[in-house]
């Protein structure tokens, strides 16, 4: 029995559609046109206007896929990210199979709690301090290499990163009030890593399990622990952001695969487990200074690169398509 032809049988056994939940409006469509292509039953859910009753009884959706991105505060739907956490433990209630559901999301959207998760697993990470007040920044970058970057703990696609290249600007902003914290005014402050070789490397996890690797690599002199961002200035002036590796060719940045260490890969699926994560994934990047492995970012909206035939040899979101049918069965 072919492939195709299994999987047109496994569609017509979908009683129900999968739901794809999501707040941005662009994002996902290769995944949409791959289950147009196949004719697989989905629907679209706004997060951005979204209600549900609390009475209901059963699931209205085979799965539910949860595409919410903790960015959208940046996009004026920051009111999205807490209502997201009710509903995905409504739903988890009800007995709804939910991919990315509410342990993956809590994670997604608490800088703090991924490393805290790094730590507990005894990975390496770069060294940082949780604060819940501007004026705590100083103290806290106390002791650390500069630079450092002041990261909102709600973030996504680099938003509202901010580095440091001493403490006099540090202390500097902060007693200026020219520090945000982002929408749960909760924000860490960590080293900067400069990026040996000019690159950072993402990990893609599919069903938890390995999928894939690329390097990302940048223009420009400086590197700010994200691979959208490049910072030109040293004084307290926000990263520019772009978007992520999926926009990479457009933002002039050069991406190819890698087949990381099987170390890496292990920690990267045991992260993703801890977390709950099944589709994400992990960055990390290796220290110029000393050559150390530092993991510093664990996504659980993932935008796969762009041109995946090309770059990493067959198209993720066919892949992807594959897991949410079979799980949705």
């Amino acid at each position: 029995m072919s492939g195709l032809f299994f999987m047109e049988k496994m569609m017509t056994k979908l009683k129900r559609p999968i739901a794809i939940y999501h707040e941005h409006p662009d994002w996902f469509r290769p995944l949409f046109e791959e289950f147009d292509r196949r004719g697989t039953p989905y629907v679209r859910i706004d997060a951005r206007r979204h209600q549900y009753d609390v009475g209901s009884r059963d699931g209205e959706y085979s799965l539910l896929f949860n595409r919410m991105s903790p960015s959208a505060y940046t996009r004026g739907n920051g009111h999205g990210i807490f209502y997201t956490l009710n509903y995905l433990a409504h739903l988890e209630r009800l007995g709804v199979r939910v991919v990315n559901g509410y342990r993956a999301f809590t994670v997604e959207t608490s800088k703090a709690q991924q490393l805290s998760l790094l730590e507990s697993l005894g990975l390496s990470y770069p060294r940082a301090r949780i604060i819940n007040h501007p004026g705590e920044a100083p103290q806290a970058a106390c002791g650390m290499r500069f630079p450092v970057v002041v990261k909102p703990n709600i973030g996504g696609s680099g938003a509202g990163i901010v580095r440091f290249d001493r403490l006099e600007d540090l202390s500097r902003a902060a007693a200026e009030d020219r520090l945000m914290l982002g929408v749960d005014q909760t924000a860490l402050v960590q080293e900067y890593i400069p990026a040996r070789g000019g690159f950072i490397t993402r990990v893609e996890v599919l069903g938890g399990k390995y999928l894939y690797a690329i390097k990302v690599f940048f223009t420009g002199d400086s590197f700010n622990l994200c691979p959208a961002d490049i910072c030109q200035t040293t004084d307290g002036v926000e990263l520019a952001r772009s978007a992520c590796p999926v926009d990479a060719p457009k933002n002039k940045m050069r991406v190819e695969a890698v087949t990381p260490p099987q170390e890496v890969i292990h920690a990267v699926e045991q992260i993703m487990r801890t977390a709950g994560i099944e589709v994400g994934g992990v960055e990390y990047i290796v220290d110029e200074r000393d050559g150390k492995l530092l993991y510093y970012d664990i996504n659980a909206l993932s935008n796969f690169v762009a041109d995946g035939p090309r770059v990493v040899g067959f198209n993720p979101y066919g892949r992807l398509a594959d897991f949410l049918e079979t799980e949705a069965r």
